[in-house]
């Protein structure tokens, strides 16, 4: 495997099903992935998935965690905290707006924040997937922040032109649009033909 990885992280936005719908097509395609979970994301997982800790997480990603290497949230000087781990990139999703601010700001808190802000200065690939509505304008002036910065703003708002049946549809309608932005020749779903 020569692939740079990509870092996950989980924060607490609503939104759980995306981030686990994610880090199962990484992990199932092997693709190397640096994982987050911020406490709040963990409260998430557990209250909108019953994911209850690293080894439920696993079993519902498809078991297979070869690729996969787990981080410490509170542990700011871990590999992701450096430009000097090369990476492909991050995604954080679901992204809450308390980390939208604090990469808006650069306050670095957490190794999620602080391998944001290590992913922007390296001009490398931040995706922001936020689930929140209505957006205040503190909300979209942190986003625009954000957004000059270098981030990639990826709201989770699956569309329908797809003809979706079952939630799953729209969870892989907005991963999918994820997986495209970090280039990955990862197919869920047909694409929109005219």
């Amino acid at each position: 495997m020569n692939r740079l990885p990509v870092i996950l992280a989980v924060t607490g936005a609503s939104g759980a099903p995306y981030g686990v719908r994610l880090l199962e097509l990484l992990a199932t395609h092997h693709v190397p992935t640096w994982l987050l979970v911020s406490p709040h994301g963990w409260r998430l997982l557990v209250e909108e998935c019953g994911i209850k800790d690293d080894a439920a997480l696993k079993k519902a990603t498809g078991g297979d965690w070869s690729s996969v290497r787990v981080f410490d949230d509170q542990d700011r000087g871990a590999e992701p905290a450096s430009g000097s781990a090369r990476t492909a990139g991050m995604v954080i999703c679901p992204c809450s707006m308390g980390t939208v601010a604090a990469i808006a700001h650069g306050t670095s808190r957490s190794l999620i924040e602080r391998a944001a802000d290590v992913v922007l200065k390296e001009r490398r690939r931040l995706i922001l997937v936020p689930r929140e509505t209505p957006l205040s304008l503190v909300h979209l002036r942190n986003l625009t922040l954000a957004t000059e910065a270098g981030a990639v703003v990826l709201p989770a708002a699956p569309g329908f032109y797809h003809k979706p049946h079952h939630v799953s549809d729209l969870i892989d309608f907005v991963v999918q649009r994820v997986v495209d932005h970090l280039g990955l020749e990862i197919e869920l779903l047909k694409r929109w033909r005219g």
